[in-house]
């Protein structure tokens, strides 16, 4: 069974900056796109960014010149820097990885982190 262990989450005023870190607990699958995505209160779970294997990354119009995603795949780790921050960034976070293993695709979540942006 894989893990996927978030961190960096947390409090910040609106402008200020966050890193998220997403790091795999096996690295003996092969692992294939790596995303973030979020999920505010009462709203549904909505792409934030992905990067795959080939480092090619998608963005969501929201966030778009504001967060960059990016990943160590020697760590199985990938990151999303969050830069002006806005009260609507406000979301619990979830890191997703795709993996293969035996010709079989698995989708990994991880844990989910809190990110609170204050007006």
């Amino acid at each position: 069974q894989v893990q996927l262990v978030e961190s960096g989450g947390g409090l910040v005023q609106a402008g200020g900056s966050l890193r998220l870190s997403c790091a795999a607990s096996r690295s003996s699958f092969s692992i294939g796109t790596m995303g973030w995505y979020r999920q505010a209160p009462g709203k549904q779970r909505e792409l934030a960014a992905t990067i795959t294997s080939g480092g090619s990354t998608t963005y969501a119009d929201s966030v778009k010149g504001r967060f960059t995603i990016s990943r160590d795949s020697a760590k199985d780790t990938v990151y999303l820097q969050m830069n002006s921050l806005k009260p609507e960034d406000t979301a619990v976070y979830y890191c997703n990885m795709l993996m293969w293993w035996a010709g079989n695709r698995y989708s990994y979540w991880g844990q989910g982190t809190q990110v609170t942006v204050a007006s």
